[in-house]
C-alpha cells in the first residue's frame, strides 16, 4: 500500500483521530504518517535516527530517537527532548517502543554495527518512560531490544530480544508498570530467522515479524505454538500492527537496508508497506502515552 521505499521502516501504528497510518524510517531519521484515503506519505526529520513512535494522549507523538525520549509536534516539525539516556554509550540507540495499558511508553535500546555483521554484544536496556517523565530501567543486558506487547488481561508483558530469536513472557504489574520472571515463550524456527516488531490481537495471540524471514507468524502465548504462517514478497520484514476502520487490517514494515545490490534487483518490494486483509481477526487500538 506503500510504495515509497523505507531504509529501515519500523514501528507502525494506527493513528484513529488522523485515520493515519504512522511509522519510522529509522536510517533516514525521519518519522512518516501515510493516509489510506489520499495515499499520500507526510515525514518529519529528526536529527537522530529514530526508533519509535508512539500516539500521545494531547495530540502529537512521543519519539525514541538517539538515545533520548522527545516529543514530536506534528505540525511544527518541532522535537523537544525529554531525557537523555546511555550517554556513556555513544554507538547505542533506541529501538522498538510501546504504549502500555495505563500510558507509560516503553522502549528499548541496542548497539550499533561498527561494521557488517559486527556489533557489541549485550549493551541494551528496556526503559520506561512514565508520565510525569521520569524513567525506570527495566532490563539490562539486551543485544537488540525490540517488539513488545501487553496481554489483554494486562497481566503479562510480551518482549523480544532480536538476537535470543525468541519470544519472552514476564509477568507485569499494570499498577507500577514493572515487569518480573521472565520465561520463554516461543524460539524462532531456522526459516523464520529473527524476531523484530510484534502485536497482539483481540484473540489474545501474538503476531511477530520476521526480518530476514519475509513473513509474519502468529503465536498462541498459552501453548507457546506457532498458528499461522503469512508469507510477504520481499525479506526483510519488520513490523506489524492492527488498523483501519475496524482493526481488521494488518499494516506490515519493511526494509531494503542490508541487502546488497543483486538482491535488491531481485526485490522490487523491499522497503514498501503491505496491508493483509482476511485475516479473520482483528487487532486492538493503540495506547496512548499519558501526558
Amino acid at each position: 500500500v506503500v510504495k515509497e521505499k523505507n531504509r529501515m521502516g519500523e514501528c507502525p501504528v494506527w493513528e484513529e483521530r488522523e485515520n493515519a497510518l504512522v511509522y519510522v524510517d529509522i536510517n533516514s531519521q525521519k518519522v512518516c504518517r501515510w493516509s489510506p484515503v489520499t495515499n499520500e506519505v507526510q515525514s518529519v526529520s529528526v536529527d537522530a535516527r529514530v526508533g519509535s513512535v508512539a500516539l500521545r494522549q494531547c495530540g502529537g507523538y512521543v519519539i525514541a530517537l538517539g538515545t533520548r525520549f522527545a516529543f514530536l509536534d506534528w505540525d511544527t516539525q518541532a522535537v523537544t527532548t525529554i531525557l537523555e539516556l546511555e550517554q556513556d554509550k555513544p554507538n547505542n540507540r533506541f529501538n522498538d517502543g510501546k504504549v502500555d495499558p495505563k500510558g507509560r511508553f516503553f522502549a528499548g535500546t541496542m548497539a550499533e554495527e561498527t561494521a557488517p555483521g559486527v556489533r557489541a554484544r549485550r549493551q541494551g536496556a528496556l526503559y520506561t518512560l512514565f508520565p510525569d517523565h521520569s524513567v525506570i530501567k527495566q532490563l539490562d543486558q539486551l543485544d537488540i531490544s525490540n517488539g513488545l506487547d501487553w496481554s489483554l488481561d494486562h497481566r503479562t508483558f510480551f518482549h523480544i530480544d532480536s538476537l535470543s530469536y525468541a519470544v519472552h513472557a514476564f509477568s507485569y504489574d499494570v499498577h507500577t508498570g514493572k515487569i518480573a520472571c521472565p520465561k520463554l515463550l516461543y524460539h524462532l524456527e531456522k526459516e523464520e530467522q529473527m524476531p523484530d516488531g510484534m502485536c497482539i490481537d483481540t484473540e489474545g495471540k501474538l503476531w511477530v515479524a520476521c526480518i530476514d524471514g519475509g513473513r509474519v507468524i502468529r503465536i498462541d502465548p498459552e501453548t507457546g505454538k506457532r498458528i499461522q504462517t503469512v508469507r510477504l514478497p520481499t525479506p526483510r520484514i519488520t513490523s506489524c500492527c492492527f488498523g483501519g476502520k475496524d482493526y481488521s487490517e494488518m499494516y506490515v514494515t519493511s526494509a531494503y537496508d542490508g541487502l546488497d545490490e543483486a538482491t535488491l534487483a531481485k526485490e522490487p518490494h523491499a522497503g514498501e508497506i503491505f496491508k493483509i486483509t482476511g485475516l479473520g481477526v482483528k487487532g486492538i487500538p493503540q495506547n496512548l502515552y499519558a501526558a
